[in-house]
């Protein structure tokens, strides 16, 4: 059955209306209504007409009545709800539909190769994950041909799938009509050349059809040596802060802008694509060099933020994107409260370490850990994890309502996204 699309009302007035006439139309306590058994009710006497039984007498003079006032309408003293609200609310109500494996399923972000739309359709259709990532091979010529490629990938009505790029620009730009200044150049410009750069590569993307940017390195390192120090937009924690919050409020309401690696490869020098880099700064080193342009990013209203699978040995000897406590700080002390999405999972696998071999356990601990979605650079099969992350659920190990949790937030986004494309007309 086709879901029926919820607009959002356009005033207060039209939110009361609406509950006015829902209760109209519901007809539940039946108030104001004749009851049949008791037959018709008895005709009014006429004006003026003597009451039965009542001795008449000569006519009391008439007295002017006095006007009745209209009562003044009265409107809850309940704020109008917000829009975000309102897509809030959406979608906890498409979400207490589902079944626990459709929530979880929710969870996946994957890639599907080539430029074909029909394959990623039909993995949608398959197995509902709550979004795609697109790589190189999912490019093709120009952002309207990927346009028209992603036209016919829709979820179901009222939502949208999200679909994720890496647009940073410079080193990292799967977009060729991309040739804004990336890192490499706005790190050394003033950070009205973030704004200006971030613009227009938003509104490229939203031509593309594209609906999240993993586009915005938060990450800061002074370090030449560093395999992120092209890519990070400061070499300072102010100057990367400055151009990390630029960058996000550039793409503010045009794409969902993401801050990544949390909580920063700046103080190693690995490549977590093929190991679990690692260092031993203290917390409030961290907090002092590290933290600044992840906040300033949250504050600017970033939607998602990206766990980098690295570690802080001396706050948590586990990978950032398999910590609980990693995730405490960004909810907690940084105060996000958005989509924490890892880094492409398969890159714990590729690390060679024993205890990352298991793709369906490391699943598992990604959502043990905080995370609401696990970003895939491949089209796995889907069922084995999702079976897994389903038992820990069973047996306890978190509940359903974390899962839950995430699931709405995912759904917000997705509604938030279908209104920027299907507005109402």
């Amino acid at each position: 059955m086709t879901a029926r699309v919820l607009r959002r009302p356009t005033t207060w007035a039209a939110l009361v209306a609406g509950a006015a006439l829902a209760v109209s139309l519901g007809g539940c306590s039946g108030e104001g209504q004749a009851d049949p058994a008791a037959g018709a009710p008895p005709a009014a006497a006429p004006s003026g007409a003597a009451v039965t039984g009542v001795e008449t007498s000569a006519p009391t003079p008439t007295q002017t009545p006095t006007p009745t006032q209209t009562p003044t309408p009265t409107v809850s003293a309940t704020p109008p709800a917000s829009p975000a609200e309102l897509d809030a609310l959406y979608a906890s109500t498409r979400m207490d539909s589902m079944s626990l494996d459709a929530k979880i399923s929710m969870m996946f972000m994957v890639q599907v190769p080539g430029t074909d739309p029909a394959p990623m359709a039909a993995y949608l259709a398959a197995n509902g994950p709550g979004g795609f990532l697109l790589l190189g091979n999912n490019v093709p010529g120009s952002a309207e041909a990927l346009r028209a490629q992603l036209a016919g990938v829709e979820a179901t009505a009222g939502l949208s799938p999200l679909i994720s790029i890496d647009e940073e620009g410079g080193d990292v730009a799967r977009l060729g009509q991309d040739v804004f200044p990336g890192a490499d150049e706005l790190k050394s410009l003033p950070v009205e050349a973030t704004t200006d750069s971030f613009s227009q590569r938003a509104a490229l993307l939203v031509s593309a059809g594209v609906s999240v940017n993993f586009g915005t390195v938060a990450d800061v390192t002074a370090d030449p040596g560093s395999f992120i120090f092209d890519r990070v937009l400061g070499t300072d924690p102010a100057s990367a802060g400055a151009r990390v919050a630029a960058s996000v409020s550039a793409e503010n309401g045009s794409v969902f802008s993401t801050l990544k690696h949390f909580p920063g490869h700046g103080e190693t020098n690995a490549d977590s694509h093929t190991s679990i880099p690692a260092t031993d700064l203290s917390f409030d080193q961290w907090q002092a060099r590290d933290a600044p342009p992840f906040a300033a990013g949250v504050e600017a209203g970033a939607s998602l933020v990206m766990f980098g699978h690295l570690a802080y040995s001396s706050v948590d000897p586990e990978p950032a994107s398999l910590s609980a406590r990693w995730h405490e700080v960004l909810r907690s002390e940084l105060g996000f409260t958005g989509v924490a999405v890892t880094d492409d999972m398969l890159m714990l696998q590729d690390s060679g370490l024993p205890e990352f071999a298991d793709q369906s356990a490391n699943a598992v601990r990604a959502v043990s850990a905080g995370n609401d979605m696990l970003l895939y650079n491949s089209a796995i099969d889907m069922a084995p994890p999702v079976a897994a992350i389903r038992a820990a659920v069973q047996s306890g190990q978190f509940s359903e309502k974390q899962i839950d949790e995430s699931v709405v937030r995912i759904l917000t986004l997705q509604r938030q996204q279908w209104e920027r494309t299907h507005p109402a007309r």
